[in-house]
């Protein structure tokens, strides 16, 4: 190819992406598009943050290590919206001191912890079965501050949803109930 074409090929590209990435999330026929942000830069968890935010009708959460605050209040707002949200991690890693995955299960939140694995080491949800993030994102400020990370959702992706809501099932029904933690005695 000529390095006009090819100019002009590149050129075709770049305004149909861009076009690509103005399309509307809501639409059921919306082109598939992508976003990343790389840690420690503060723009990997606002994604993460964007994704729940963006939630309708359900999140599917699979966490190697998950203490992160903001992504743990993020997900109990969605809940409180009428979103539908469950998450399975790493038994291993979440029966540590401090954990988001006993908060939320002190919030009547769906918890499964999977010990099947050394290590189930998946980071990713899938959102309304339409929408995935993924990444080498851990669920913790670690990840959000000092890591180098990265974080991508792909939207409007509802065949590769299918595929990571079906490792996330299987994850799911390998996993064990969190439950809630007694009350404190008074």
């Amino acid at each position: 190819m000529k390095p006009a074409h090819r100019a002009i090929c590149l050129g075709l590209l770049v305004l149909s992406l861009n076009a690509a990435a103005d399309t509307t999330l809501q639409s059921p026929t919306a082109t598939m598009t992508t976003e990343v942000a790389f840690a420690p830069d503060p723009a990997a968890l606002q994604l993460v943050l964007k994704g729940i935010a963006q939630a309708r009708r359900s999140i599917h959460l699979a966490a190697y290590v998950f203490t992160s605050k903001p992504v743990a209040t993020a997900l109990l707002e969605a809940k409180r919206r009428g979103v539908e949200v469950a998450v399975v991690a790493d038994m291993q890693e979440n029966q540590r001191q401090y954990s988001a995955t006993r908060y939320l299960a002190n919030q009547q939140l769906p918890v499964r912890l999977n010990g099947k694995y050394a290590i189930l080491h998946d980071k990713f949800m899938i959102i309304d079965q339409q929408h995935v993030q993924t990444g080498s994102f851990n669920y913790t400020a670690s990840a959000a501050s000092k890591n180098a990370e990265n974080v991508l959702i792909i939207w409007n992706a509802p065949a590769l949803a299918a595929r990571y809501e079906s490792q996330w099932q299987r994850l799911w029904q390998e996993g064990e109930p969190l439950a809630a933690a007694d009350p404190a005695p008074r």
